[in-house]
């Protein structure tokens, strides 16, 4: 089982509100799921910080990250511990 989840900061250097969007079966249903709430995200025009991860139930590592301040993706190669950037 997969998780997505958003992160909101809406003041700089407040706790960010936690929501899990969504567990999934597979990994790809969980990163759409971020990948919508992130463009759904983006037409809000909100100034406030945001940010997606997919992970693992109850993991406190992401498999999937991206925000709302950049077009960037990302993955973590579990073999070598690195973020890697995914062309979009």
């Amino acid at each position: 089982m997969f998780q997505a989840v958003q992160f909101i900061e809406a003041k700089a250097g407040a706790d960010p509100v936690e929501t899990v969007l969504g567990e999934y079966d597979e990994e790809i249903e969980a990163v759409t799921a971020a990948r919508n709430a992130r463009a759904e995200f983006s037409l809000t025009g909100s100034e406030a910080y945001a940010w997606w991860i997919v992970r693992e139930t109850g993991a406190q590592l992401a498999n999937f990250i991206a925000d709302s301040k950049s077009t960037k993706e990302f993955v973590l190669d579990l073999t070598s511990g690195e973020l890697i950037e995914v062309p979009t």
